[in-house]
């Protein structure tokens, strides 16, 4: 991960120094990296020094996830992203937008070098990721939205691009075609989980824990699953519902909070990412590195340690 920072940054530098502080912006206030991460893993197995292939295969993973994080905080308007200002807020909107797309650009062509596997992989993705975002726009607030659509659209916009690093870090890595398989649906039921935590917290959390305002997507009408769930609760859902379907202010969107966290559903949330979490600890028993396979095990485990029960 080390060696995989620079390159991250190099990899955008245009020498244009206004789009490339643009291009640098969320790069250079941090960041998980867990998408980089996972591709590295999956490639190496904590057996050898990443290559330079696995070091790109990395890269062009993150850099896919930068631009959609321009682009949603355009959707979303959102003034704060990793703590710092969001790329539209201090830009605008235009700037943010074809900064994103310069972003895809450059994962394109670095997934270009790595094959024409890797590179029909990625732009797979891409249109899941759209097909996912575009899904969940599309049912903005509908408080009939179904969970089959709420599962839907986080498998396209959340889950697809980690299945992606998974699997472009193992093909990277040249490992046998079952383990391939198998890394990649440990990160497609990873990214449900990480999205499932993140649903969870948009509920749950206090000011300042999310490195963006907490009920976010309460107030743009994006009901997800702890939302769909206490909608249904009898008692619970007649005091939500009507609180629902048009933006909201502060004042009910902390008390929309409020019902959703004093029900059931979080509980209920909760334990759809843990059988989630169990697939994915499934899916990777039979690794040849026992090592890796408890490590993923661990990271998928770490997920649940900021949640309720």
């Amino acid at each position: 991960m080390l060696r995989l920072e620079p390159l991250l940054s190099t990899s955008v530098v245009t020498g244009d120094g206004f789009l490339d502080e643009v291009t640098t912006h969320l790069i250079a206030a941090g960041g998980k990296r867990l998408r980089p991460m996972l591709a590295l893993a999956s490639a190496t197995g904590g057996r050898r020094a990443a290559t330079q292939e696995d070091l790109l295969g990395g890269v062009a993973v993150e850099l896919v996830h930068l631009a959609s994080l321009y682009h949603d905080d355009v959707i979303d308007e959102a003034t704060v992203r990793r703590n710092v200002e969001s790329v539209n807020s201090r830009f605008g909107n235009l700037v943010a937008i074809v900064a994103g797309d310069y972003l895809l650009a450059r994962s394109a062509a670095i997934a270009a070098g790595l094959g024409t596997e890797i590179a029909g992989l990625l732009a797979t993705t891409l249109g899941e990721l759209c097909q996912g975002q575009v899904a969940e726009v599309r049912s903005a607030f509908q408080t009939s939205r179904t969970k089959e659509d709420y599962f839907s659209a986080i498998a396209g916009k959340t889950a697809a691009l980690m299945a992606c690093s998974c699997r472009i870090g193992a093909l990277t890595g040249g490992l046998p075609r079952t383990e391939v398989d198998a890394f990649t649906t440990f990160g497609q039921c990873l990214g449900m989980v990480f999205q499932l935590r993140d649903d969870v917290l948009d509920i749950v959390a206090v000011e300042g824990e999310l490195g963006k305002p907490a009920g976010q997507d309460l107030a743009e009408g994006i009901y997800t699953l702890p939302v769909l769930l206490a909608l249904e609760d009898p008692d619970v859902g007649r005091e939500l519902g009507p609180l629902l379907g048009h933006p909201l202010g502060q004042p009910e969107r902390d008390k929309a909070r409020e019902i959703v966290a004093g029900s059931t559903a979080i509980a209920q949330t909760v334990a759809v990412g843990r059988a989630f979490a169990t697939r994915a600890t499934e899916a990777t028993a039979g690794l040849a590195s026992p090592e890796l396979s408890t490590g993923f095990c661990n990271l998928t485990d770490s997920l649940f340690v900021d949640l309720p029960g």
